[in-house]
């Protein structure tokens, strides 16, 4: 049992922006963003182009979500599909953090994603009015200043305030949940990858223990659950009773950190030589974006995805390695020796590269067997500060400029797609 009269009680709004993309676009297009029909995608010449957001009459009305390919659009006048734009996205979004700044100072504000923001609006009644009327009144702001609609959770903390978000407010527009709430609304959640935070594999591993739903999960015992998950099994239970103790600008579930990139190759790619030198880049990038936060892992995972032409599949495996690292060739050995013992030889179409098992980067162990190795770690460092300075493309390896390089192209990008 969790005794919430301990708990802190704080005012937290998730703010989220409904199919950002698509109705950044349908607005640009001077379109209602929730009555027409728009859809984003990378590459129209690529009838297997991924749709990158569509509009939420899309979604109804037609089954077009994010993660859909060009091929399954209806051929229908009334839909407009268009390129991103992602700069301009960005811009936008920069734009509604600005406003969220005349209701809250910019500590109290958390930039989740791109379209979704936590913010704490403790004190700030005596000007506004109480948690809901700032909901409305950022809600209507939003929707007069940029014709963006938007859902809005609250909550005694960002935890409790994101599942309003994602398992009501976005039906309901605005919604909040309680402590109190959480035998009602939370624990009848069913599967278990509707709640944030689990995804399809950590639901099929708690399936195994007998556990369907968020309130078997809150009674489970949970020192077997520590047992089972470590860290992440405290704070699975903890979550299960609405429990967060996180607090503005710190990330959530800090315990669950990872990096990962993946990427959907531009075309098959059918040479061992080419897929290695793609493995190459991505576990620089993995490794870079652990440098940036001063972290290390010791889990490094490779997922390899073959072609839809050999009937797709693919593999996702993990290796655990004995010192924590952000170092680039360390990265790329692990992944190496995965791929070649799970690789069949099949046409590749996408890469995934992940660490996990985070722990900080500010402190080293030194090897007698391996001197270089400080040496290695401030070389990573020292790469990076180099490309935020000159640009990513600034400095790249020689494999990002050998045919099955990608590095070269994605340069070009802004979060993957067209600026």
């Amino acid at each position: 049992m969790v005794d919430y009269s301990k708990l802190p009680r704080q005012h937290i709004l998730c703010i989220d922006m409904k199919s950002f993309y698509a109705s950044c676009s349908a607005v640009m297009l001077g379109l209602d963003p929730l009555e027409s029909y728009v859809v984003v995608a990378g590459d129209h010449g690529r009838q297997g182009s991924v749709v990158l957001a569509s509009s939420p009459r899309m979604k109804k009305d037609f089954g077009i979500k994010t993660g859909s390919r060009l091929f399954e659009v209806p051929d229908d006048p009334r839909i407009h599909i268009v390129e991103p734009k992602m700069a301009t996205y960005l811009r936008v979004s920069t734009e509604i953090t600005r406003l969220f700044h005349c209701y809250v100072p910019k500590e109290a504000i958390h930039v989740y994603s791109v379209d979704e923001s936590f913010i704490q609006i403790d004190g700030t009644h005596y000007i506004w009015g109480d948690a809901y009327t700032i909901a409305e009144k950022i809600r209507d702001e939003i929707e007069r200043q940029f014709q963006l609609p938007c859902a809005i959770g609250m909550g005694p903390n960002m935890l409790l305030a994101k599942l309003a978000l994602d398992l009501e407010a976005k039906k309901s527009g605005i919604a909040y949940w309680s402590y109190e709430d959480v035998p009602k609304k939370l624990w009848p959640i069913s599967p278990l990858s509707r709640m944030w935070g689990i995804g399809k594999r950590l639901e099929k591993r708690l399936n195994g223990l007998g556990i369907f739903s968020v309130g078997q999960l809150a009674h489970y015992d949970l020192t077997k659950l520590e047992a089972k998950f470590g860290i992440m099994g405290n704070q699975l239970y903890y979550h299960a009773w609405g429990v967060d103790l996180s607090e503005i600008g710190a990330p959530i579930m800090d315990g669950q950190i990872s990096f990962s990139k993946s990427q959907i190759l531009l075309r098959d790619y059918k040479k061992e030589e080419e897929i290695r030198h793609v493995i190459l880049e991505m576990s620089e990038e993995v490794a870079r974006r652990a440098r940036s936060h001063h972290m290390a892992g010791r889990t490094i995972s490779l997922g390899i995805g073959y072609s839809h032409e050999e009937m797709g599949g693919g593999f996702y495996r993990s290796k655990t390695i004995e010192k924590p690292t952000n170092i680039t060739m360390d990265v790329y050995r692990v992944c190496l020796a995965l791929f070649h013992n799970h690789y069949d030889g099949r046409t590749v179409r996408q890469i995934y590269v992940s660490m996990s098992n985070i722990v900080s980067d500010r402190w080293m162990q030194l090897d007698l067997f391996d001197l270089e190795r400080w040496k290695k770690r401030e070389l990573g460092y020292t790469m990076d500060r180099i490309r935020h300075r000159f640009g990513s493309a600034s400095l790249l390896r020689a494999a990002s400029y050998m045919e099955g390089g990608t590095a070269r192209i994605r340069a070009k990008l802004v979060g993957g797609h067209k600026a």
